[in-house]
């Protein structure tokens, strides 16, 4: 029997397409692999009474590891890539080496912006441990503190000025009528 018509049968069987651990058995697996009702089986035959039967399997899967490549990989693959010759050849070696396409695409961006950086010239000397814009930021800041401080200092000399004229008998308008024209 195939293998779609098998799977076609087990859904058949169960509605929601959800397949049970006794379909589970029935499917291929490769040789290391066993199914859950053969390592429960085999853990119930070694200790039927113990309470360690009723303890889930303690196995833990391996947690997927992302690939990393070399430069010299890198570059080996790239050389082979543009050596390609033959229609097909560039498609072989990317199922040979178990690559994607597109990391070709951004291998080859790599290197093109690694060639632009090493012929631009670089600035000579220790690099600078301020920041241009953090001296601009400190000399606004102590001069919005100085103006504040004279604003400060006016408002008071305005306010006894005031006082003084209303001890006199002359009062001083509040706002100047030349700046309301």
């Amino acid at each position: 029997m195939s293998r779609a018509r098998r799977k076609k049968e087990e859904m058949n069987g169960n509605s929601l397409g959800v397949l049970s651990p006794g379909a589970l058995a029935g499917a291929e697996r490769s040789e290391g692999e066993r199914s859950e009702p053969q390592r429960s089986a085999a853990a119930a035959k070694a200790g039927a009474d113990s309470p360690l039967a009723s303890r889930p399997d303690p196995e833990v899967v391996a947690k997927a590891k992302r690939r990393t490549y070399t430069a010299e990989y890198k570059q080996r693959i790239l050389a082979e890539a543009e050596a390609a010759a033959i229609p097909g050849g560039v498609g072989a070696l990317l199922r040979r080496e178990g690559l994607y396409s597109s990391l070709l695409a951004y291998w080859r961006r790599e290197r093109a912006d690694g060639i632009r950086k090493a012929l631009t010239p670089r600035k000579r000397g220790p690099k600078s441990k301020r920041h241009p814009m953090d001296e601009e930021i400190q000399k606004l800041r102590r001069q919005n503190a100085r103006l504040t401080e004279d604003l400060r200092k006016a408002e008071l000399i305005i306010d006894v000025q005031k006082k003084v004229a209303a001890l006199l008998g002359r009062a001083i308008p509040d706002a100047d009528p030349e700046e309301k024209s």
